[in-house]
C-alpha cells in the first residue's frame, strides 16, 4: 500500500509502513470517564475509527486498543460528596460513552483496557525508570513517584519544545520536586480519599500518575513497539510528551507515528465549560438521526477543527439524503432486472487516493457524491448497467465511512414510532391516490399527490408503483 499519514512528532507525511507486513497495532488514548461525554469526544473516537476502517479495507489486520482511564484526581473531586463511589461513577460514565459510541457505529475496540487492571504493570515500568535513574521517590515521605525530566535528554522530542519554554507539570504538588517540569508517576495517598482509591506499591499506598497508565496498557496490549499512537490534539503536551518521554527512558520505542485529531468549535468560539457552550453526547444525538450525526463529524479532515452551529445537521442531512435518496431510486429501479445485485462493491480509484493521502475524507465525500451524481444521470438515461456500477461504488465508498445506509446497523432508525406512524399514513394516502387514479377520479389522486408535495413528501411514480421519500 502506498498510504501517508501526518506524523506529529515528524512534523510531516510519511509513507506508512507497518511494522509488521500486514498488520497495523493502533493505541487510542480513550477517555477519562470523569463525566458525560461531548461532541469533542465523539468526533475523536469516529477520526479513528474512519482510519482503522480504510486500513482493513485495505486488507490490513487491525488491533485496535482505546483505554478507559477509570482512576484519575477529577473522578475522586466528582464523587466526593456524594453517596456514589468513585467506581460506580466512573463506571455511570462509561456507560454513556459506550453507548455514544455504538449510535455512531463505531466499531468496538479489539481491546478496551481500564487503567485499574494494569497498576502492576504500571508500577513495573516506574521501577525500571528508578532503577535506571529517570524517577525519583519524594524525600518527603509523601509515596510521591517523579519522572527526572533533566534526566531524559530527548524530552520534549514530541512537541519540539525546548526545556526552558516548557510549562511546569500541574498534576502534582510541587512540593517535593526537583524541577517544575517533572510530572508524577506514582501518587502517594491522601488523607479523606477513598481506601479503595489505593494500591500497594514499593512507595507506600498510593496511585498512578496519568501519563503512566497509558504506556503501560499500550505496552501491555501492543507490545514495546507498535505502528500507531492517536488522540486528540489537545494531548499532544503534557500527555503524549510525557508517555513518550517516559516509555522512551524505560527502554520502549513506544509508537512508531503520533496521529493527532482538531478539535471542536462551538458557534466560532473554543468548547469549554467556563463558556459554558459545551455540546453533550446525548443532546448533539437527539436532534438528529445518529447517521447523520456521524456524516458530519467524519466530513472534514481529521486534523481540522470543525465547527459546530445551528445548521451543520441540517446541511449533514441534506448531504447524506442525496446518497439515500439515488441508493432508493437505484433499488427500486433496478428491481427485476438482470442488473439487480450486479456490480463489485469497490472503491474507485480517485477515493482510494483521496483516503490515503492522509485520510482526505473532504475530497472523498467529493467522489461519493460525484458517483451519485452520474449514477442518477445514468438512471435518467435507462443506462442500468452503468446506474448498477454506480450503486455498487456508492456502497463501497459509504461502507468504509460507515455511513452505508443500507447497514443493519442504521436500519433501527427507521423503527422508530414516529416513522413508523408516518410510513403508515403517507401508505394509506398512496393507496386512496391508486384508487382515485384507477376510478379516473385525477383531481382526487392529484389533490393527494399536491398535499403529500406539500408535506415535504416526494413521490415518484414507477412500474413497480408509487414510492416516496422526504424531500
Amino acid at each position: 500500500m502506498s498510504m501517508q499519514l501526518y506524523d506529529s512528532k515528524a512534523q510531516a507525511l510519511r509513507d506508512f509502513v507497518p511494522l509488521e507486513a500486514g498488520q497495523v497495532s493502533m493505541y487510542v488514548c480513550g477517555p477519562t470517564v470523569q463525566s458525560s461525554p461531548h461532541i469533542g469526544h465523539l468526533r475523536s473516537a469516529l477520526v479513528y475509527d474512519q482510519l482503522r476502517r480504510w486500513l482493513s479495507y485495505r486488507g490490513l489486520n487491525v488491533t485496535f486498543v482505546r483505554n478507559v482511564t477509570d482512576i484519575d484526581d477529577k473522578i475522586l473531586i466528582n464523587a466526593t460528596g456524594s453517596s456514589e463511589q468513585w467506581w460506580a461513577l466512573a463506571y455511570r460514565y462509561e456507560l454513556e460513552f459506550t453507548a455514544g459510541y455504538q449510535r455512531l457505529g463505531i466499531l468496538a475496540p479489539t481491546y478496551e483496557p481500564r487503567a485499574t487492571a494494569s497498576i502492576t504493570e504500571m508500577q513495573a515500568i516506574i521501577a525500571t525508570l528508578i532503577e535506571r535513574g529517570h524517577a525519583y521517590a519524594a524525600p518527603d515521605e509523601s509515596g510521591d513517584v517523579y519522572f527526572d525530566s533533566a534526566s531524559w535528554a530527548a524530552y520534549g522530542a514530541l512537541t519540539h519544545q525546548s526545556p526552558g519554554n516548557m510549562e511546569a507539570a500541574t498534576d502534582a504538588s510541587p512540593r517535593a520536586k526537583r524541577d517544575p517540569r517533572d510530572f508524577a508517576l506514582w501518587k502517594g495517598s491522601k488523607a479523606g480519599e477513598p481506601a479503595s482509591a489505593a494500591w500497594v506499591s514499593p512507595w507506600g499506598q498510593g496511585r498512578p500518575g496519568w501519563h503512566i497508565e497509558c504506556s503501560a496498557m499500550a505496552a501491555r496490549y501492543l507490545g514495546d513497539h507498535f505502528d500507531i499512537h492517536g488522540g486528540g490534539l489537545d494531548l499532544r503536551f503534557p500527555h503524549h510528551e510525557n508517555e513518550l518521554a517516559q516509555s522512551n527512558a524505560a527502554g520502549s520505542d513506544f509508537a512508531n507515528y503520533w496521529v493527532h485529531n482538531g478539535l471542536v468549535n462551538v458557534n466560532g468560539q473554543k468548547m469549554s465549560k467556563s463558556l459554558g457552550n459545551s455540546v453533550f453526547a446525548a443532546e448533539l444525538l437527539s436532534q438528529a438521526r445518529a447517521i447523520v450525526v456521524r456524516y458530519f463529524l467524519g466530513a472534514a479532515h481529521y486534523r481540522s477543527t470543525i465547527d459546530y452551529n445551528d445548521g451543520s445537521l441540517v446541511e449533514a442531512e441534506a448531504a447524506l439524503e442525496r446518497v439515500e435518496s439515488f441508493l432508493d431510486r437505484a433499488d427500486r429501479r433496478l428491481a427485476g432486472t438482470r442488473f439487480a445485485g450486479s456490480g463489485v462493491e469497490v472503491v474507485p480509484d480517485d477515493f482510494a487516493t483521496a483516503m490515503d493521502d492522509d485520510l482526505a475524507i473532504p475530497q472523498a465525500l467529493g467522489v461519493l457524491h460525484d458517483t451519485v451524481r452520474a449514477g442518477n444521470a445514468a438512471l435518467d438515461a435507462e443506462d442500468l448497467h452503468a446506474a448498477a456500477s454506480a450503486r455498487s461504488e456508492v456502497l463501497a465508498m459509504s461502507e468504509v465511512l460507515g455511513i452505508n445506509p443500507l447497514s443493519p446497523g442504521w436500519a433501527v432508525a427507521t423503527d422508530e414510532p414516529a416513522m413508523v406512524a408516518l410510513s403508515a399514513l403517507v401508505e394509506r394516502l398512496l393507496g386512496d391516490r391508486n384508487l382515485a387514479r384507477e376510478n379516473r377520479d385525477y383531481a382526487a389522486a392529484d389533490r393527494i399527490r399536491d398535499e403529500l408535495v406539500a408535506a415535504g413528501i416526494t413521490i415518484e411514480d414507477t412500474p413497480s408503483g408509487a414510492h416516496w421519500s422526504f424531500d
